[in-house]
């Protein structure tokens, strides 16, 4: 008998042949959404066929009980039979279904050795195997995918027959040690059953708001929402809803989704979101809407954010591994990273896109860099995949301008949008014809006749600034602060307290950074925003009579500030916005302008130069350098990848710190910092516990004098400390000032602090 795996904890071996058929089979399922069936049985009954050899069959009886792994490898017999079969590339998922995929050169450069030097060990392999496995004597050539005749569909093919492999693999063996004699797999869910309740769900909602008043908004949401209803039975492609601010987007974009499924037979729904405040708050709404009782396990909540280790969350966490769940919220980050990434961990739900609707909220936060990459993996699910994509929007970016979208049929959900966005206008825009200075806008701001508004600035420290200014003017109480020198959790008792106050027509004001303009419902009379770029403006003016309830349109305010800062990422968007909107020109909520400006911005910034980043990315996918896609071009001087032009959604150079100070117990937080420090393996449970109380510093601020003393490692150590650039990566506790108003003190004076 073969062995695949060692003794469970019935005391029963896995029998390789079994493995070999069980992971095949499976993989077969996975990949019949996107008919690659046959092409992942054959992968699936070849992963692991080196595992006959006599040496790996003998390691595996001397490790057994030991906790160690064999180490001998067992890929290379099916990487060559692979290749003999007719499967050319494809035989790279079988070489990197443990450690990653690499590139043809890679495989082909480990397997020319193997062969000439293992010669013995893999014919003795395969003569076993062949006994137990009449296939490989057959030796018939697969065929492959009708229709993968361009680099795109073969890439993007290789990505999710991998994801199927890995998935079938992990599976199949998890339910050996698990002692179950199947993989715990679920069928694909009734997206009819799932669109009716979410329907009877949303009219009673409905009914529950209008008992407490009804909203201007209430008709033109609906109106949105049903032109959405009526899109869904259309083919599956890509479609467009450009709405505006507070049109109810969230729940119309689900209700397409579901719609949509149930008439197509569609597998799952994704809803990807740029924020983490975003994805919690539709979340709880989805789930209010789909599992109500929360026993239905129907809405997967995937984040950074999320406690699986919580009662009741085991599915969840299991489920999180593949995505095997009917309706799936998560960021873009990991659904982009995940689809551009080269690890097995990674890649596991990536098969679970084909046949799925795929919602795409705030698209306009796609990172200007990487959008030709997204969009040409967004086309390639779509035309060769059976996947739906929605862009939602209240800035539709105009993507078409850019090449892998340019001949791409779009259906837009709203016909007349231009039409909807004057229904729906709740605010007039004021652009203050000279520049001012931070204090004069701060006192403008707090002189409105209205006593609340909003400020919305471009750095952490202009929004400090801002604050300073009214902490001395303004009684306590009234001033608040948001940035991301903040943690979580305190940025959160700041919206708790600004949200009552609004309620309760109380004088607030507050100043914050851009992350105030997604996801979070706020709904002042009056917000300023400092020149930004012009999605950036809009998104500002979504806080602003947010529910059209104000006797009058809110007020946004356009300011340029003589002695403000800006990211230098902002410098070529602003100069756009500059040319298409201003006195005597367009508002920022101009569908027109807004389309030439994301057409200048995108030539601007030369997104198709052959040497930029997402350009650099394509000629590695060209060649299914996954490695180089994932991890950055080799430098063969140094032997370093270099991580800036590879495919990260995130710039990480910096530190994560956790903030004790902030906590409403700060004793409590220390003391489980110190447990995380010094764990020999830290439980998951407790770094996700210390999440709330986490922020970021960057790598820019890192270089201020002082600031690297004021860090103490928790998770990692930078080999230099004073060497900013050695922090990146690094979970680090502050322990410099926290205000309780404004959160970290980027300026500290280290002599307070020297013990």
């Amino acid at each position: 008998m073969l062995w695949g795996h060692s003794r469970n904890r019935l005391g029963r071996r896995h029998p390789l042949v079994e493995h070999l058929r069980g992971t095949a089979e499976l993989a077969a399922w996975f990949a019949e959404p996107f008919e690659a069936a046959r092409l992942a049985w054959w992968l699936g009954l070849l992963h692991d066929v080196g595992k006959a050899s006599c040496a790996w069959q003998d390691r595996l009886l001397v490790v057994e009980g030991t906790g160690e792994r064999v180490g001998l490898d067992h890929k290379m017999l099916g990487v060559k039979l692979a290749a003999e079969l007719g499967l050319g590339k494809f035989a790279m998922a079988i070489h990197g279904h443990h450690g990653g995929l690499t590139s043809p050169e890679d495989v082909g450069g480990r397997l020319k050795p193997a062969l000439k030097d293992d010669a013995q060990t893999l014919a003795d392999a395969l003569r076993r195997c062949e006994r137990s496995l009449p296939e490989l004597a057959a030796r018939e050539r697969v065929p492959l995918p009708d229709g993968w005749d361009t680099w795109q569909q073969a890439e993007m093919g290789l990505r999710l027959v991998f994801s199927a492999l890995c998935d079938a693999d992990y599976l199949d063996t998890s339910a050996h040690f698990a002692g179950r004699r199947f993989p715990d797999v679920r069928s694909d869910a009734d997206f009819r059953g799932l669109r009716d309740g979410f329907e009877a769900a949303r009219r009673a909602m409905l009914e529950e708001r209008r008992e407490y008043g009804a909203s201007k908004m209430d008709a033109p949401r609906e109106k949105v929402y049903q032109a959405c209803v009526a899109a869904a039975s259309k083919a599956p492609g890509v479609y467009r809803l450009a709405s505006p601010t507070g049109s109810g987007k969230t729940i119309a974009g689900a209700g397409f989704a579901l719609h949509h499924a149930a008439e197509h037979g569609m597998r799952r729904v994704i809803v990807a979101v740029p924020f983490l405040t975003i994805t919690e708050q539709n979340a709880a709404v989805y789930r209010r809407l789909l599992d109500p009782d929360g026993r239905g396990e129907v809405v997967l909540e995937h984040h950074s954010g999320v406690d699986f280790d919580r009662p009741g969350q085991r599915w969840a966490r299991l489920a999180a591994e593949n995505w095997d769940a009917p309706f799936v919220i998560t960021t873009m980050v990991r659904l982009f990273e995940s689809l551009f990434d080269r690890r097995p961990a990674a890649m596991r739900r990536l098969h679970r896109l084909a046949g799925s609707v795929i919602v795409l909220d705030e698209i306009q936060a796609l990172p200007h860099a990487l959008l030709v990459p997204i969009l040409d993996a967004l086309r390639t699910l779509v035309r060769h995949f059976k996947v739906t994509v929605l862009l939602s929007s209240a800035t539709q970016p105009d993507f078409w301008h850019l090449s892998p979208f340019r001949d791409l049929p779009a259906c837009d959900i709203v016909s007349d949008a231009t039409a909807l966005v004057g229904e729906l206008r709740r605010v007039e825009f004021t652009w203050e014809p000279e520049e001012l200075t931070i204090a004069e806008m701060a006192a403008q701001a707090a002189e409105v006749e209205e006593r609340q508004a909003l400020v919305v600035v471009n750095t952490t420290a202009d929004a400090k600034a801002v604050f300073d200014i009214w902490a001395k003017s303004v009684p306590r109480g009234v001033a608040w602060h948001l940035s991301t020198r903040m943690c979580a959790e305190h940025r959160r008792r700041v919206l708790t307290e600004v949200n009552g106050r609004l309620m309760k027509g109380l004088p607030v004001l507050l100043v914050s950074t851009q992350l105030i303009e997604a996801g979070v419902d706020l709904d002042f009379p009056v917000v300023y925003r400092v020149l930004a770029p012009a999605d950036s403006l809009l998104q500002a003016a979504g806080r602003a009579n947010r529910e059209g309830n104000l006797p009058r349109p809110g007020r946004v305010v356009i300011v340029r500030l003589s002695d403000g800062g800006q990211p230098p990422a902002y410098k070529a968007l602003v100069g756009v916005t500059r040319t298409h909107f201003g006195l005597g020109k367009a508002d920022p909520d101009d569908l027109a302008a807004l389309t030439a400006y994301y057409q200048g911005v995108y030539d601007a910034l030369n997104l198709e130069h052959p040497d930029h980043r997402g350009m650099k990315i394509q000629e590695a996918r060209k060649v299914l350098d996954f490695e180089t896609v994932a991890s950055g071009p080799l430098d063969v001087r140094t032997g370093k990848r270099d991580r800036k032009l590879a495919f990260r959604m995130i710039d990480s150079s910096g530190v994560t710190v956790v903030t004790p100070q902030a906590a409403e117990q700060p004793a409590e937080a220390e003391a489980l910092i110190d447990r995380v420090r010094k764990a020999p393996q830290p439980q998951l449970a407790d770094v996700r516990a210390l999440q709330p109380y986490m922020t970021a510093i960057h790598i820019s601020a890192l270089r201020k004098q002082g600031v690297t003393a004021l860090l103490r490692p928790i998770l990692g150590a930078p080999a230099d400390p004073s060497d900013p650039s050695a922090w990146d990566g690094v979970l680090a506790e502050w322990l410099g000032h926290y205000d309780p108003d404004t959160g970290i003190d980027l300026d500290p004076r280290t002599e307070e602090f020297v013990a």
